[in-house]
């Protein structure tokens, strides 16, 4: 919980997990439960399969949140079937069902209506990501600085699969470039924490481009590929005013599964 003008603002994770997988289809499952690793099981440490998404999942609860939304798209039954009610990992889970395939600010406004008045922990479900700590260290941040998104950055050396950071010595963030073919930024942003100012922000945001949208369709104008950038949103919030801080994790790593080449790596790392 966190505490905000003598109330306290419960924490809820926010897992998008609408994506095809179109990069390394065709896949048995959905990719958010392909087995990287092996997790114990009892105390005679038998082990079993460890799905992708649990690791995000346990980081989440070692931060003290116990409860969570996972918002996918028709045909991944695959993921309430085996997460269930979140007793594997010891979370409450709940699951939400996405509308428009429009991009992750669309997935991730379907649970408006429950969570607008929390503080937000965002993680991708397909990301693995150190150190363990990420999200305590997101959450106390947000509770001493006050800012409405506090974003966890990461060094990266593939700055055209990421939005990259450009951010003060204070941690104050300046811009969000998404996925530049060349730039001198070297940490790109893979978790974030936030409050009900942003969620609103976010909520007002995608409905704005929706009604855009479909003026564009009624009045046949030429149209775009429509897709929007979760950054893209962040971005807009900052240039509106709201304050964005950077927590940098100098020594942290994120590996996206989404990519042939970096599931191999992380296969052949946990094994």
């Amino acid at each position: 919980m966190q505490k905000k003008q003598g109330r306290e603002l419960e924490v809820i994770g926010l897992l998008p997990a609408a994506g095809q997988a179109k990069r390394i289809a065709p896949l048995p499952l959905s990719k958010e439960l392909y087995p990287i690793g092996f997790r114990s099981v009892d105390e005679n440490h038998n082990l079993r399969p460890k799905v992708v998404c649990h690791y995000l999942l346990e980081k989440m609860r070692l931060a003290g949140i116990s409860k969570a939304y996972i918002i996918m798209r028709a045909g991944k039954w695959d993921i309430p079937t085996y997460l269930g009610d979140g007793a594997i990992v010891n979370m409450h889970l709940g699951y939400l069902m996405m509308n428009l395939p429009f991009g992750v600010p669309y997935t991730l406004d379907q649970a408006y209506q429950f969570v607008q008045k929390a503080i937000i922990a965002l993680g991708f479900p397909d990301i693995l990501f150190q150190p363990d700590d990420v999200y305590s260290k997101l959450l106390a941040r947000q509770a001493i600085s006050k800012a409405d998104v506090v974003l966890g950055l990461f060094p990266t050396d593939q700055p055209q699969k990421a939005g990259m950071v450009d951010f003060d010595s204070q941690g104050r963030v300046r811009l969000i470039t998404e996925k530049p073919k060349q730039t001198k930024l070297r940490y790109m942003w893979g978790t974030a924490v936030w409050t009900p100012v942003f969620t609103s922000f976010l909520h007002e945001y995608v409905v704005s481009i929706e009604a855009s949208r479909q003026h564009h369709e009624a009045e046949n104008y030429p149209t775009k590929k429509w897709e929007l950038p979760i950054g893209d949103v962040i971005q807009a919030a900052i240039n509106k005013g709201l304050e964005v801080q950077a927590e940098v994790f100098t020594d942290g790593e994120y590996l996206d599964i989404g990519t042939s080449e970096d599931l191999v790596r992380a296969v052949r790392r946990f094994i």
